[in-house]
């Protein structure tokens, strides 16, 4: 079952790590291997999410999803994606910034750490505003709880996520100005953090709209889905619940694309926090949109990762991290083990507490998938 679930995620890890070293040798290979395990991190929970709701799906648009949706998350968001940042970032063609990533490395690079402050604005502030949604939330369940009910009480007050997004990019922007004021160009080069971060927060802002009015959607589909059924069972024409059942799952694939690319963005983002190597980058997130995959199909047919609650806690302070790590590195560098290991260590941490949650609740004879809300 795992062989036949993970086979060409397992293939797809070994061609891309031999290919990390023929590239950029053992160096190149750790990186790959830290990206690649970030990303899996980081994509725990949208595993989860995507296996809720394909599991409503028929077995057409599951296979659907799990082909083209993968194909746009693999060479679209993952491949493309960082293409795009860099290319932008340092206003040059994307065809040219393939180019100069290939044959002129150094180029490439310092045109990359120029642009780097903009890009880690960009990507801090778009990572802050999902960590700051999610830790201001009142959740049933809480995986770190002196410090996760304080803040979902103060989660209640409107806007908070943003005012704090904002406050921590002025503070981030200004401290670069100062210290930067000494060489030329500085107040132009902080502007481009403040104007970088607020296109990071309107980022997210338009993300989250769509995943919302897709939702939306989505349930409107499912009550008049619901309601169609019913009018079927008493006219005994069940044809008509069928059409509606293929309109739930096109706005069910719709709304699984926006959560994906959200969720691809936030590896894109975080990954540009341990390597401006766009080569190493596409390796190290191409590995781990597989397991993303595989992940996705074994939870459908599973069901077990639903288990471990507390994975999307750490997931998500992973998420915190890479957030702040960015925000400093505008101004400081920080090694980029330290940076992959940081998401690795809160992720395994959050698996050993579900492990342990889920040991205490067998041993008082409870189901941990039955167990009630707050325990």
């Amino acid at each position: 079952m795992v062989l036949k679930t993970f086979g060409w995620s397992f293939a797809v890890t070994a061609l891309g790590l031999v290919a990390a070293v023929l590239f950029g040798g053992w160096t190149a290979f750790g990186i790959v291997l830290i990206l690649s395990i970030l990303e899996i991190s980081l994509s725990f929970d949208n595993a989860v999410v995507n296996a809720g709701i394909l599991k409503k799906m028929s077995a057409f648009w599951q296979k659907i999803f799990l082909t083209i949706g993968v194909l746009i998350a693999v060479f679209g968001m993952r491949l493309v994606f960082p293409v795009v940042i860099v290319a932008v970032s340092a206003s040059m063609g994307p065809v040219e910034a393939v180019d100069l990533a290939f044959n002129e490395p150094e180029r490439y690079e310092q045109l990359v750490t120029d642009a780097h402050p903009s890009i880690a604005a960009f990507g801090g502030m778009f990572l802050l505003m999902i960590f700051f949604d999610f830790i201001f939330e009142d959740r049933d369940i809480k995986w770190l709880g002196w410090l996760e009910r304080p803040l979902a009480k103060l989660g209640k007050v409107d806007m908070l996520s943003v005012c704090l997004a904002l406050i921590v990019l002025l503070v981030s922007s200004m401290t670069f100005a100062v210290n930067a004021h000494q060489h030329a160009g500085h107040a132009d080069k902080a502007q481009t953090v403040l104007v970088s971060g607020i296109a990071g927060l309107i980022t997210y802002l338009v993300v989250g709209g769509l995943s919302g009015f897709f939702e939306n959607r989505l349930e409107e589909s499912e009550e008049r889905e619901h309601e169609a059924e019913e009018e079927a069972k008493k006219a005994g024409k069940p044809a008509s619940a069928a059409v509606m059942v293929g309109k739930a799952a096109f706005f069910m694939f719709l709304y699984l694309e926006v959560l994906d690319a959200s969720f691809s963005f936030d590896g894109v983002i975080g990954a540009f926090a341990i390597t401006n190597d766009i080569v190493l980058m596409a390796l190290g997130l191409g590995i781990g949109a597989m397991y993303v995959r595989s992940l996705t199909v074994y939870l459908v047919r599973q069901g077990t990762l639903d288990d471990y609650v507390y994975l999307e806690h750490g997931a998500h302070y992973a998420i915190g991290a890479l957030a702040v790590i960015l925000l400093v590195t505008i101004q400081y560098q920080i090694n980029e083990i330290i940076t992959g290991l940081v998401g690795v260590i809160l992720i395994a941490w959050s698996f050993w507490s579900s492990v342990r949650r889920n040991r205490a609740l067998a041993a008082q004879g409870i189901d941990p998938q039955d167990a009630p809300p707050g325990v």
